[in-house]
């Protein structure tokens, strides 16, 4: 779970880590969708306190440049609503996922409930992906 919240592994890295534990598939998938979406309803929440304090700490640069990378993939969003958000949610890549995907929302000023709905069913289906890819079953 730990490692599924975090910003940088989400499912991609969860997923995987508790198969090797030795979970099984669906306690593996469970866990990794809990901890993907346990950080998300606070980050919508916050992001305008954490948005405000990351432009005034040494790591602006890099916040910044998320921003930016961020900001060049709303199209799908901004073209497809929340059906794109948790589109772009799902696609197992980096720099897509729940934590981006809440960027993304709260710079489009969308809906937080109905984002956190969005994102949710986004990351559901990239575990699914995640697992299949990890299993063998499907080859990303």
């Amino acid at each position: 779970m730990l490692t599924s919240s975090l910003p940088f592994s989400e499912l991609r890295g969860g997923i995987p880590l508790a198969l090797y534990l030795g979970f099984d598939p669906i306690t593996a998938y469970a866990l990794s969708v809990i901890g993907n979406f346990l950080p998300i309803p606070f980050l919508l929440a916050f992001l305008d306190f954490i948005d405000d304090f990351a432009r005034r700490t040494p790591l602006a640069p890099l916040y910044l440049r998320i921003l930016e990378r961020t900001e060049r993939k709303k199209d799908v969003v901004e073209k497809y609503g929340y059906i794109g958000l948790a589109a772009f949610v799902a696609i197992p890549l980096p720099f897509t996922g729940a934590w981006t995907g809440s960027l993304l929302a709260f710079l489009l000023r969308l809906s937080r409930v109905k984002s956190l709905v969005s994102i949710l069913a986004g990351i559901m289906v990239a575990g699914v992906l995640v697992l299949a890819a990890s299993l063998g079953v499907l080859s990303l």
